[in-house]
């Protein structure tokens, strides 16, 4: 059972002002979509459908109506919280951490077949979901997964090391407590993390690292909610 409930995921939630794109960001036009979507689409093997790989949130908000899933895996990258968000989920202020994959080790997620139709429109939608500035952090590239079927090349969104909103490995109580307590104008880490798990685990997925997490930062929202509330005039002198 998930120590990481919908109520403890409530108790951090809290109305936040879009502070607006941070300093740097260039913001990608219909016209660099069009183009990427078409560049991408060339480098797939010829004869092969497009795939994407899902691993967070595109499991639970995905950018198209796919027609088909697979379970897949992913060599040689894992989901890793090193993508720093002072936006949409965190702020300048108080920067949050969402999930992009990074080099090493391995990765069990779900690979979601592009709609029929055109490929170039499907791929827009989904670079729109993930990319907002040319300068991001968050590279899409073709990947080899396997699957029960078969081997099957699948976009992926990875991290770019050198963008500046890659955080690194970071231990794991400093991840825990970045998402016990980040909040952004569309929602908080922690509900990232619960609705991450929770949709993984409806495709029979576990994964170890993020199950751990959950139960770290259910037990860090707990007992900043069980912390008595300073009294009024504490550590004041009288007059």
């Amino acid at each position: 059972m998930l120590s990481l409930t919908p109520d403890l995921v409530a108790l951090v939630h809290r109305v936040v002002d879009d502070p607006g794109p941070t300093p740097g960001f260039v913001p990608m036009t219909d016209d660099d979509y069009r183009e990427l979507a078409e560049r991408l689409l060339a480098d797939l093997p010829a004869g092969s459908a497009p795939w994407v790989f899902a691993y967070g949130s595109l499991i639970w908000k995905p950018a198209f109506s796919s027609p088909e899933h697979r379970i897949a895996v992913a060599r040689g990258w894992h989901r890793s919280f090193a993508l720093k968000l002072s936006r949409w989920r965190g702020t300048p202020e108080a920067p949050g951490l969402m999930m992009v994959l990074d080099r090493g080790g391995s990765c069990r997620g779900l690979i979601y077949r592009f709609p029929d139709g055109d490929p170039v429109e499907a791929m827009i939608a989904l670079l729109k979901r993930e990319m907002s500035s040319k300068t991001t952090t968050n590279r899409p590239r073709w990947l080899k997964t396997e699957t029960d079927t078969g081997p099957v090349t699948a976009l992926a969104f990875t991290a770019d090391r050198a963008g500046s909103a890659y955080a690194g490995r970071l231990p794991d109580p400093v991840v825990a407590d970045v998402l016990a307590t980040a909040v952004g104008h569309v929602g908080s880490c922690a509900e990232y993390l619960h609705n991450t798990v929770v949709h993984l685990e409806q495709h029979d997925i576990r994964d170890s690292r993020l199950w751990r997490l959950q139960a770290m930062v259910a037990e860090r929202i707990r007992t900043r909610q069980a912390r008595p509330a300073a009294l009024p005039g504490v550590g004041e002198r009288n007059g």
